[in-house]
Parts: structure tokens; sequence; C-alpha cells
């Protein structure tokens, strides 16, 4: 038997694995890397985040992979070139990572790496019939797995596209696994660059479990700071802070076709960006925004819309509470808009039921792949078929 076919099936054997999730968002700020002692598996997983830390992207590669990113048109080379070196730069990442954590590289089971997102094109999006839903990642497991020794696993996302899915959100098949309530409803809202939620009914209703994105998370804010304030987000929401919501312009930005559509449904930064912002307002014909009145009104927008797309699902929330994660969690004026727009409402840190909620989305690959290795799949939102997620590849 091949060595690395033997060592797959002694891993997949394990009762419990150390596993390192990585995750690098939309915003194209780093890199997240996540280790995760993960057992069981299916409704049976159990996982404990035992070290997390971010790795910041300079601002040469940030700028070399925002322009392939969410982009119509591209230069093949350079997506070609960043595909693989973008993954040697993951790897140095973990073992540097690694080291800190005093951990060798022999003593880690697997790799989940999500990549990072250059283009998502759902048929909501693409609407061309005779198309499937599809998103490209880049970040190639096999550089991955020589660089650091350690059995990768990745392109988690093709599998649900491929089985008829949008290829996001992924997060219900791990929330719904792990953080259903006996008797409490929950909300569980990833605020990243998209934002997006999962409905999980009590154990005790028949409710279907709900996963959507809404549209605007960070992105829209993040891209407006860059822009006007040459810095990478809005710090402690303070330039929102400082700033007046202009009421006529946040109205026509909601009045997009997106936010009516139903749900669920996916977006990206193909959609969302300042191009768009500026086509919607420029049809006001009113003066231009103030840079710190537009972070304000882009900041209510994903406020509102995140909101309003809560309660189509659940319009009464009393009973509900909501678990925040993402790096909109640390910006106050985000978190306010959302409280006022959902009063009576329980908000709070993803903490409370999990861990670090930076760490989420992470700890989210990390669960996957160890499902890919030791599950029978996971239910597709169809609830009719299982799927394993991710393309495993060995170190040389």
């Amino acid at each position: 038997m091949n060595p690395s076919v033997k060592k797959l099936i002694e891993t997949a054997s394990k009762e419990s694995k150390l596993i390192i999730g990585l995750m690098s968002g939309t915003s194209l700020d780093g890199l997240d890397i996540a280790l995760a002692k993960v057992a069981g598996s299916g409704a049976n997983t159990s996982v404990e985040l035992l070290k997390f830390m971010t790795k910041d992207y300079q601002p040469e590669l940030k700028k070399r992979l925002k322009a392939i990113s969410s982009v119509p048109q591209v230069s093949l080379e350079k997506v070609c070139l960043l595909h693989s070196k973008l993954a040697e730069l993951h790897a140095e990442f973990i073992l540097s990572a690694l080291d800190q954590w005093d951990i060798t590289p022999n003593q880690i089971d697997c790799i989940a790496s999500h990549g990072q997102t250059i283009y998502h094109a759902p048929k909501i999006q693409h609407q061309q019939d005779d198309m499937p839903n599809t998103t490209l990642q880049i970040g190639d497991g096999d550089h991955l797995a020589h660089k650091t020794g350690i059995l990768t696993i990745s392109d988690f996302r093709q599998k649900h596209t491929a089985a008829g899915g949008e290829g996001a959100p992924m997060v219900s098949f791990v929330d719904r696994a792990l953080y259903t309530h006996k008797t409490k409803d929950r909300i569980l809202l990833n605020i990243g660059g998209i934002a997006n939620f999962t409905y999980l009914p009590s154990r005790e209703k028949s409710a279907p479990v709900i996963t959507t994105d809404t549209g605007p998370g960070n992105t829209l804010i993040d891209a407006s700071m860059q822009s006007y304030f040459s810095k990478p987000f809005d710090k402690d929401g303070q330039i929102a802070q400082s700033g007046s919501v202009h009421k006529l312009s946040l109205e026509k930005l909601k009045a997009d076709p997106y936010f009516q559509k139903p749900l669920p449904k996916t977006t990206g930064p193909e959609v969302f960006n300042l191009e768009w912002v500026q086509q919607q307002l420029d049809t006001l014909e009113t003066e231009q925004l103030a840079p710190k009145n537009l972070v304000a009104t882009l900041t209510h927008l994903s406020a509102q819309t995140i909101a309003e797309s809560i309660k189509k699902v659940v319009p009464n929330l009393t009973d509900t509470t909501i678990y925040v994660s993402g790096g909109g969690f640390h910006n106050p004026a985000l978190m306010q808009g959302i409280a006022e727009s959902l009063p009576g409402c329980r908000i709070e840190s993803f903490a409370e039921i999990g861990f670090d909620p930076d760490a989420k989305e992470a700890v989210l690959f990390a669960v996957l792949a160890n499902e890919m290795l030791s599950g029978e799949g996971f239910l597709m939102d169809t609830d009719k078929e299982k799927i394993n997620f991710g393309k495993i590849s060995f170190p040389s």
C-alpha cells in the first residue's frame, strides 16, 4: 500500500485530530490560522480551539491580489503565479505559527485550506441558464502540502457547486451540527466582507435551518476607508460615528434588486463595490457625499440590510439570540446600527457559545476537513444527499 494512503487511513481512524484551519476573506487583509482539536463526526462532532493568530498580508501582496479579485477580466499569468505563490506564503505562515506555538508539523494531522476567493459567480449573479454556479479560489493545496509536509485538504467550495449549491455560505453544515440548541432558537451572524447568517431553530421545532448571505458586511466600508482615508478599515467605527447618514442615498442603495431577491442567496464584491455605489448615487443628482458621511451611510446600509434579512426569516425575535462573529463584530457603529434595527433582540458575541469570534470561519474549515476524513458527509441544503467537502493533497 502506498505509504501516503496508509497514513491517510490511520489519520481518518483517529478519535480526535489536530487540524489547522485557514481562512482568508474578501477583505484581503491576511490569513487566519486556527489550531483546532476536532473529535467525532457529523452530529457527534466536538471542537476545541487550541491556538489562533492572524498573519497580515504585506501591502504589495494586497495590491496584487486586489488586481485579480472580483474583476471580470484579468491576466491568466497573474492568476497562475499567485495561485502557487500564495500557497507558498501560507505554508510559511503556518510553519512560523507552529514554531511560535512550539508544535512540530508532524504533530498536525492535516491542514484545511479555504484559499483566497478571487471570483464568485452563482447563477443569481451571472444569469446564464446554460452555466452552473461556480466559484474560484487560489492557493494551491499541493504546494501547501509539499512545503509544510502536512496532509492538506482544500477546494471546499467546489464540491458544493458541483452538487448544485452556490458555493456559499458554507457555515450551515457546521453551525447546525455544533450549535443547534435543544429548546432555544439561535441566529449565528458572521460579518466579513459579505455578511451571512444561519437560523438554527431549536431541536424541538420542525422548522428548517436557513443560511444566506445578506449583502455587504465590511466590504463597502473598507473600500471607502481605503479610497478616501488611506486606512484599511474604520477602526472602532470612528469615521462612521463622526459622519451623518444621508437618508436619500441610503434608501437608493437599499433599492437595489439584490435586496429584494428571495432567501437564501449569495453575493460578493463582484456586485457590491465602490463602482456600484457610485452608479447608484449618480442617479440621485445630489451633491457628492463627504467621505465621513459616505462611510456612515454605508455602515447603516450593512446594518439595515443584515437586520431586514434576519427579520424575513424570523419576524418575531423575542426569544431568539443572535451570536456574532467576524470582523464586523469589532465595529461599534455597525453593531449599534444592527441593534437599533432589531429592537428588543438579544445580540451577543459568538464566544458565548463557542470561542474567539475572529476564528470561527477558520475553525469551520477544520471541521469540514475532519468530516472529509472521518465522517459520512454533511446533508446538502435540500436534505436529500450527503456530500464531503475538499480535495486531498499528500505531502511529498
